[in-house]
């Protein structure tokens, strides 16, 4: 597709080699991310000149603050499609979802509910940011047993980890698998943060990248942090790293 928007590269660096963002909130109105159309054309485009080819943009669900289903959320894709074939912005464009493990999810789940998945059974899930949740580990090994492979979202960012690193090595050993943000590498989520995203580097626990971007405060940190582009450059070259695979 013939694209009228020139490439700028960010005066940083590039994140070309990662050729999918696999974590975002692009679809306008429906969670805490981009709030009409035109924001989400604005952080697509910055994805874009940053190098990425594909974006497959995860909305939240959750039972209670925000409660989407793959119908408004495909609703909501079509229209950003539209779009960006109007401006013709040359990017491949899809939707998952970040679903939050929480009593919505379990009934989904036990009910033969259908997820929106990355690509195949790959799911992308969150824990609460106070307490993971009782049972997790039964949920996991659940989700797995209807098929579905689990992609743990920013674990960096469940502080109470923190405590005992050893809750990664019984999540690991359950079978999932992890995403780190990009934005904890510019000290955005704090010090503490980017301490286990390290930590989790270290143990090569580490499979997928997303920015998770919510507004253009997010694109300005990753346009402006050699430090993002020093540790991408540097897991990409690892080979363990699988954004280019969706």
């Amino acid at each position: 597709m013939f694209s009228f928007f020139k490439k700028k590269p960010s005066p940083a660096g590039s994140l070309e080699s990662l050729s999918c963002d696999m974590h975002s909130h692009f679809i306008p109105g429906i969670d805490d991310g981009a709030k009409d159309l035109e924001g989400s054309l604005r952080l697509i485009r910055g994805l874009v000149e940053l190098g990425y080819k594909k974006i497959i943009t995860t909305p939240h669900i959750n039972g209670e603050l925000f409660p989407n289903t793959p119908e408004i959320i495909n609703a909501g894709r079509a229209v950003v499609e539209e779009e960006l074939r109007r401006q013709q912005l040359e990017v491949e464009f899809r939707a998952a979802a970040e679903y939050l493990l929480d009593d919505h999810f379990t009934e989904t789940l036990s009910a033969g509910g259908s997820f929106l998945t990355l690509k195949d059974n790959l799911i992308l899930v969150e824990l609460s940011f106070a307490v993971p949740a009782i049972n997790l580990r039964t949920i996991l090994f659940d989700l797995q047993v209807k098929g579905y492979q689990p992609i743990l979202a920013h674990p960096e960012r469940y502080l109470y980890f923190g405590a005992n690193k050893g809750w990664y090595d019984q999540l690991r050993d359950t079978g999932c698998l992890f995403q780190l943000n990009l934005l904890s590498f510019t000290g955005h989520y704090g010090p503490e943060a980017l301490q286990l995203a390290n930590y989790l580097i270290k143990k090569k626990y580490v499979e997928y990248l997303g920015t998770d971007m919510h507004h253009e405060r997010h694109l300005h940190l990753l346009e402006s942090s050699p430090a993002v582009f020093k540790t991408v450059a540097k897991l990409v070259d690892t080979g363990l790293i699988r954004n280019a695979q969706l």
